[in-house]
């Protein structure tokens, strides 16, 4: 979503709850102009919990739990900062966090749900999975049913605390393991007071008891847990109770920092007025579980945390832009309706009770319909008509572009580029060792030489921290390439327009990231340059030393085993991450790998490599061939050792193509190719891609397990074999 008007305030939410994502789903039909949104969370996908037992029980894929923050960030127009809030500090207003810089705001909303772990339980961290927040159970779940199913593990589990969240979760798990046919599968519930389900009628607790006995749960009541191992729980007393699979959901317990932000809490819930502001800071909203509404208390519940939405979608319209407050007026009775492990379920209202499968169906459509709310739906692009009066050609060359993508998706093509730099003359100076092309001018120093570098990235990410990142770690590659050790940067910045104390804290999270990135490498960040232009840029120049020479791309000789630290794809993903097709965790996987850095690989593969490049705006083959033309020899690529990025291949597939790609392709007339699928993607444009490094065959065992035991994701990929430049695809 973009926007002709610069961004002057600043409003944060912090948590992707279900109030706060259907505020987003709000904002995208009717944005407030002027307003630059944030999405803190520590996952790039948040879960619907109504949907956990359905999961729990086999009913629901993984991803029929997800909301995906990414795509409906994007759609929101709001940047997507995937980490965890630390704390607040109100007086600067800022969010505060472990590692990354602060987040400075004007208004900000607080929904960052509760959490059912058990802290002070000994063994609990270590051994159990709690209930809340849910995605670290929901991953490890379906691992333990196949693993009791085979006969693994034993099929016991464990679940503490007998509340209707336990109740759910016991009666789901005891229903998985039965119809997955687990052998002797045991399933028991635990709860320290002398009754579960104390919250429900005696019609609905009758009815989930029942359940339970019909599907072997054994619920223990009036017992409290002493401690947790990996093979069980031991209650006070002594007896101990086996498990393969414990499950906390005792309660729900905020976020401990909500209690060091100087607001008043109860139970360490944040108070909140009616309308949902904190009374002593009216700049803070809260929602959801982390609240605790004064004037209404009510138990914690997702019906109350959907029917916020709408109240505090106006109230901070109306902190942003101006307009009446409206009250949150929760009703003191809602449905509640509880799964009970297969497709059957129990209602409650008014003190009257109803069980059944047609509830279970009613239930399932309610769910249904939150989640499509949230649904993908592509409209088709419009396409750009020229107006009448246009040059020749214009209506067709628009015809066929693309919209251009960010990263190294946007650079120039490899064959304009070589056009271009045909007729810059040769250097001069005797000190300057590089030739015209090369990717870092090389310079004579007295005790060595020193390499030079510079690359930019047009902004992908709305992140900035972490475009930075990015960016840094980008521009280091031709310094890795090269076997150099980095020593100094400069930045090149191009800022939005926007109110001057934004743009001071804008700048202070791209430098924040960068110099963590350039200090790891032991390289200083020295300066630079700033200006302001229609869209974020960020780019360095990098120097590096070397006392010993470079590591440069002329040596690969027949034999050599070529090897690449970094999986391909990254230009297919963001490309469909610009049109909302990649998911989320395929998004945060391509992320996580362009951050990370390459220097250690580099110290490696410089003792032994008798070539290296890094893989970037040309794709692998690009790459490859000016190693190749270099050395003067070809290479044999292993297309099924080539590593691909999570979901690389299925979008590749589906025709998505990054706008470089058409012209990296060119390249393909100097290959002999397979006619795989797969092949597609060595002509994917990489932004931070990995080295690609040729080294001895005879060293090449010895490299690749020193890459492995520091935990790089390397992989022989081919070798270099006798011949004109050529590129062999088996």
């Amino acid at each position: 979503m973009k926007s002709e008007f610069p961004k002057i305030r600043d409003l944060v939410f912090v948590g992707g709850g279900h109030t706060h994502a259907l505020v987003l789903l709000f904002w995208s039909r009717r944005p407030v102009e002027g307003v630059r949104l944030t999405l803190i969370n520590p996952d790039p996908v948040a879960y619907y919990s109504g949907m956990l037992p359905g999961f729990i029980a086999g009913h629901y894929a993984m991803e029929d739990l997800e909301i995906d923050l990414v795509r409906l960030a994007k759609r929101a127009g709001a940047r997507l900062v995937i980490d965890a809030a630390a704390g607040i500090d109100r007086k600067a207003k800022l969010v505060r966090f472990s590692e990354r810089a602060d987040i400075a705001y004007d208004i900000l909303s607080l929904d960052t749900g509760v959490t059912s772990s058990l802290p002070g339980l000994p063994g609990y961290g270590d051994c159990a999975q709690p209930a809340k927040p849910l995605g670290k159970l929901a991953l490890s779940w379906d691992a333990f049913v196949s693993d009791a199913a085979e006969g693994r593990k034993d099929a016991r589990a464990v679940v503490i605390g007998g509340g209707v969240a336990g109740m759910e979760i016991a009666l789901a798990a005891a229903w998985r393991l039965k119809s997955e046919g687990a052998k002797s599968p045991e399933m028991t519930l635990i709860e320290s007071r002398r009754a579960v389900l104390r919250d429900s009628t005696r019609r609905t607790r009758t009815a989930l008891l029942e359940r339970a006995g019909e599907l072997g749960v054994d619920v223990r009541t009036g017992v409290r847990p002493a401690g947790v191992r990996n093979d069980g729980v031991l209650l006070e007393g002594g007896e101990f109770v086996r498990s393969s699979f414990t499950i906390g959901a005792a309660g729900g317990r905020p976020a401990p920092w909500l209690e060091d932000i100087g607001l008043e809490t109860t139970d360490g819930f944040l108070n909140v007025d009616r309308h949902l502001r904190c009374p002593r800071d009216t700049s803070i909203f809260a929602a959801g579980d982390c609240c605790h509404m004064l004037q209404s208390p009510r138990p914690k519940a997702g019906v109350f945390a959907v029917r916020q939405a709408p109240v505090l979608w106006n109230n901070i319209r109306s902190a942003v832009a101006g307009g009446r407050l409206k009250a949150f007026l929760p009703q003191r009775d809602y449905l509640k309706l509880v799964s009970a492990g297969s497709k059957f379920a129990v209602a409650e209202k008014f003190g009257l009770s109803v069980s059944g499968r047609r509830v279970w169906a009613l239930k399932d459509r309610i769910d249904r319909r939150f989640m499509n709310k949230f649904a993908v739906r592509r409209a088709p692009e419009a396409k750009r008509r020229p107006p009448p009066s246009s040059a020749l050609g214009l209506a067709e060359y628009v015809e066929g572009e693309l919209a251009l993508c960010g990263g190294c998706g946007a650079k120039l093509g490899q064959s304009a580029l070589r056009r271009a730099l045909a007729n810059l003359p040769p250097p001069l100076r005797s000190d300057v060792l590089s030739a015209v092309g090369d990717d870092a001018a090389v310079l004579r120093l007295n005790d060595g030489v020193q390499a030079l570098s510079i690359d930019h990235l047009r902004a992908f990410v709305d992140d900035p921290w972490l475009h930075s990142r990015i960016a840094a770690v980008h521009a280091l590659g031709d310094i890795w390439a090269m076997g150099a050790h980095p020593q100094s940067a400069l930045a090149s910045i191009i800022l939005p327009r926007m109110p001057e104390g934004m743009q001071a804290h804008l700048l202070r999270e791209i430098l924040h990231a960068a110099s963590g990135v350039f200090a790891a490498e032991g390289a200083d960040l020295v300066g630079g340059h700033t200006s302001q232009g229609p869209e974020l840029s960020i780019g360095f120049s990098v120097t590096g030393l070397s006392r010993s020479g470079f590591v440069g791309k002329s040596g690969a000789g027949a034999g050599d085993r070529l090897m690449l630290t970094k999986p391909i794809g990254s230009g297919t993903i963001l490309a469909a991450a610009m049109s909302g097709s990649a998911s989320a965790r395929e998004f945060a996987s391509a992320l996580a790998t362009m951050q990370k850095p390459s220097g250690r690989a580099s110290r490696i593969l410089s003792q032994f490599a008798t070539a290296m490049t890094d893989t970037t705006g040309f794709g692998l083959a690009g790459h490859l061939m000016e190693v190749l033309d270099a050395s003067a020899v070809a290479a044999r690529v292993d297309l099924d050792s080539v590593p691909t990025c999570e979901g690389a291949m299925s979008l590749s597939d589906s025709g998505i193509r990054s706008s470089l790609w058409e012209s990296n392709f060119a390249i393909s007339a100097r290959m002999k190719l397979s006619g795989r699928k797969k092949e597609s993607l060595l002509f994917d444009p990489q932004t931070a891609g990995g080295l690609l490094a040729a080294v001895p065959a005879e060293k090449s065992e010895t490299v690749l397990n020193r890459l492995l035991e520091i935990g790089e994701d390397v992989a022989v990929i081919g070798e270099i074999v006798a011949g004109p430049p050529r590129i062999f695809v088996d």
